[in-house]
């Protein structure tokens, strides 16, 4: 017996002699060098690339991916999407392999152009609707509001402000964005983790869905069988319509950093354009890489309408194709804008 356990003991040390000593080549042998500052890169630049060599290994080969992507060294960037990404380096040597990673971020090569508006025509609008989302469709506006206990879905006459059809949300959710796609309702709630999916025409609930990595709910838009969900992050979720799946993201970046709190969302000739939480612009944003190339400051409307203490910012906004034109409105606004975006 004390033969057998002594046998063990031997053998247990030396696996973990053999587990422990990876032949003496430890994962930091190896460091990514890059050209980015401090991490930083424009997407009209070239990456470079090289490998710091910590113990003077022989290397045979080298690998690199962004976000799995293979590379080369001085890869031009102006096709990659923005915002954090992770750099991969796969280093082949000496009979061995070993992978180190960085964190770098590309952000947009141009300043958003600054934008100014005009007021077209302005129409009622309920001072008592915490407006959320905002979308027409077939002639008709679609609207979502939040807060607890007062959250709804209606379908709205724009021009007189009349509700056709209603909808309220159990008291324990809080309303959020919606966006309408195949004679569909998606509208989703804030911290619940579940949107519900209703028919266009009576507001009937066919079924609800459940969120995936995102954080939160918060704005939807959609374009080309694709809808786009913002959670309050710099991430804008693309959603498969049928599944409701998370299938990719892109992240919202300018020219200095990365844009947070993006909130209701319409698409507009091409663009997505958003509002951020507590702000009183709208960002627009470029759909294949997040870049902000352009912000429109509606700061001013807010004194253009009923002054009361639950007045709160500029939320929702809505491109009505058949007049080809923008509507905007707020948080407990009495007004909805229709307004033509100017150069």
């Amino acid at each position: 017996m004390y033969i057998v356990k002594y046998l063990f003991i031997i053998f247990l040390s030396g696996f973990i002699i053999s587990c422990g000593s990876n032949s003496g080549k430890k994962k930091d042998d190896f460091l990514i060098k890059t050209n980015t500052e401090k991490g930083n890169i424009t997407n009209n630049e070239t990456l470079s690339l090289s490998i710091i060599n910590k113990k003077k290994h022989v290397i045979d080969s080298v690998v690199y991916k962004i976000n799995n992507q293979t590379i080369t060294n001085n890869t031009h960037l102006l096709d990659f999407k923005l915002g954090k990404q992770t750099l991969e380096a796969t280093i082949y040597f000496e009979g061995d392999v070993q992978t180190t990673t960085t964190a770098i971020t590309i952000l947009n090569n141009v300043a958003p152009k600054i934008y100014k508006y005009k007021i077209i025509n302005e129409y009622p609008h309920d001072i008592t609707s915490y407006t959320q989302g905002l979308e027409f469709y077939n002639g008709y506006l679609y609207e979502s509001t939040g807060q607890y206990k007062e959250s709804k879905l209606r379908k709205l006459n724009y021009k007189t402000g009349e509700v056709l059809k209603n909808v309220d949300l159990a008291n324990d959710y809080f309303g959020e964005g919606l966006t309408i796609l195949n004679n569909k309702v998606f509208q989703l709630t804030w911290k619940k983790n579940i949107g519900f999916v209703y028919d266009v025409d009576t507001l009937e609930k066919m079924s609800s869905f459940k969120y995936g990595n995102s954080k939160e709910g918060w704005g939807l838009c959609n374009h080309n069988n694709i809808i786009y969900k913002s959670d309050g992050s710099e991430k804008i979720w693309l959603l498969n319509p049928e599944t409701l799946v998370e299938e990719d993201y892109i992240q919202v970046c300018t020219n200095k950093g990365l844009i947070t709190q993006i909130n209701e969302m319409e698409w507009i000739e091409g663009k997505i354009y958003a509002n951020r939480y507590q702000k009183n612009g709208v960002a627009i944003i470029n759909p294949k890489n997040g870049g902000v190339i352009g912000v429109v400051d509606f700061t001013p409307l807010k004194e253009q309408v009923t002054q009361h203490a639950k007045l709160d910012v500029l939320n929702g906004i809505a491109y009505n194709p058949q007049t080809k034109t923008i509507f905007v409105t707020g948080k407990r606004w009495d007004k909805l804008f229709e307004v033509e975006i100017l150069e």
